[in-house]
């Protein structure tokens, strides 16, 4: 992951919830994130982009079966939860969202700044 270009935030931030694996592939018009939500509706997922951060967030319906109880548990947070540190090459209001089989996929396009140009040469 470049961190120039999207960074994460402190952890201690996030401690309350698990953070999702994420994978983070550029191009030359913006980057893709895939984040793993297993057990996330989509319903229960919140992606928000409020100055130069993104947070991801997306609550578990975990279910025992009545009258049992967990004698062994690993998963004991409900909820997923990742900020990151968008840098000023992205454009946060350029975000689209795709949510399927537990895998969130956003897209961010570059600022028009950031996007590659190609120089015209003129003849004299």
């Amino acid at each position: 992951m470049n961190e120039k270009v999207i960074k994460r935030e402190n952890a201690s931030e996030e401690s309350a919830a698990m953070r999702p694996a994420v994978n983070v592939v550029e191009d030359a018009t913006g980057i893709t994130l895939y984040a793993d939500l297993p057990g996330v509706l989509k319903e229960k997922l919140s992606i928000h982009v409020g100055g130069d951060n993104l947070i991801l967030e997306g609550e578990l319906e975990i279910n025992s079966p009545p009258n049992m109880e967990a004698i062994h548990a690993e998963v004991d947070l409900s909820r997923y939860r990742r900020v990151f540190t968008l840098s000023r090459e992205l454009d946060g209001d350029k975000v689209s969202a795709g949510f399927r089989h537990g895998v969130l996929e956003l897209r961010i396009q570059k600022a028009e700044h950031a996007q590659p140009r190609r120089i015209v040469v003129q003849t004299a």
